[in-house]
């Protein structure tokens, strides 16, 4: 009996309410949310995403007044703008080599991004640095 009360209480039970966290206004694409773009409000969410993640992000795509803000909706604010020559840096053991490319996308910390060497016309793909370099990897 204890176990048909049980099961009973989790079916007729509506799904967890947590805190959803939606714009407080249109924000294209390439803004930096600060506190005031955010809001939190009851429902059901399925991620378990804070303001203070999301707070500094950058919009990734709109997000429109009223609508939830999802993880994959933002990330961090492009150190690397499209087109900007910025350095290449190879390094393997003992051997460091550095040379300009031109990146072929925007991209920020940590974010793959792909780089056409300007010496000799490669595309070749590295991560982004804080402080705007390419670690090219193999």
């Amino acid at each position: 009996m204890r176990w048909l009360t049980l099961i009973l209480g989790v079916l007729l039970s509506g799904p967890a309410l947590a805190d959803l966290i939606i714009a407080t206004r249109t924000i294209r694409p390439q803004e930096i949310l600060g506190p005031s773009d955010l809001l939190l409000q009851e429902g059901a969410d399925q991620s378990n995403v804070t303001l203070e993640d999301l707070i500094g992000q950058e919009a990734r795509v709109a997000l429109y007044a009223g609508r939830p803000v999802r993880p994959g909706d933002v990330g961090p604010p492009a150190v690397v703008e499209r087109n900007q020559v910025v350095p290449l840096i190879y390094l393997r053991g003992g051997l460091e080599i550095m040379t300009e490319g031109r990146s072929l996308d925007r991209a920020g910390i940590g974010d793959h991004v792909r780089v056409m060497n300007l010496a000799s016309r490669a595309t070749v793909s590295g991560r982004v640095t804080a402080s705007g370099r390419i670690l090219v990897s193999q």
